[in-house]
């Protein structure tokens, strides 16, 4: 099934109505994890490849998102904070956008966020190799080994976002 056809059937299944359309932190599930990160590769807003080899040793905020996406709205100025406030302690965000419009609506949001981190651009298989992305946002906390220590799909509030990087760092 397409993945914009998944986020249809839930967005029609009552997500919206747990609060993720009006922007209310609803963290729709959260889980301990201890999967490693899927070997990637995916192109950067410049056109440079970045893989999951540009994490190692660092903490790591993935995020999965789109423009259109409102709680999505919400959290990227948070992540232009982490990558503000952590960056110099090994820690990264990379944001990557399930937009299926391409990069002119992606390009156009990053810089008028003024994105201070990675952009790279996915699609369906992607959102497979990272285990099904079906909600958005979904975000990933990876650990400096490289494992996956949170899994969120939703909106959470900022403070549990900042407790597990800092508890990773």
């Amino acid at each position: 099934m397409q993945r914009k056809a998944i986020l249809a059937t839930i967005l029609a299944l009552g997500v919206a109505a747990l609060g993720c359309s009006s922007g209310a932190p609803v963290d729709v599930q959260s889980e301990l994890s201890d999967q490693p990160l899927p070997e990637f590769s995916l192109q950067d807003l410049d056109g440079a490849l970045f893989t999951n080899g540009d994490l190692d040793g660092k903490v790591a905020l993935i995020n999965f998102w789109a423009t259109w996406c409102g709680p999505c709205k919400i959290e990227m100025p948070w992540f232009v904070d982490f990558q503000r406030k952590y960056k110099d302690q090994g820690f990264t965000v990379l944001a990557i956008s399930l937009d299926e419009g391409g990069w002119d609506p992606v390009r156009a949001f990053a810089e008028e966020m003024e994105f201070n981190f990675p952009v790279a651009l996915g699609g369906d298989p992607v959102s497979e190799d990272f285990g099904g992305i079906y909600v958005l946002p979904t975000t990933l906390i990876v650990d400096r080994s490289g494992k996956i220590a949170f899994r969120h799909t939703g909106l959470v509030p900022k403070a549990k976002y900042e407790t597990e990087i800092e508890a990773l760092l």
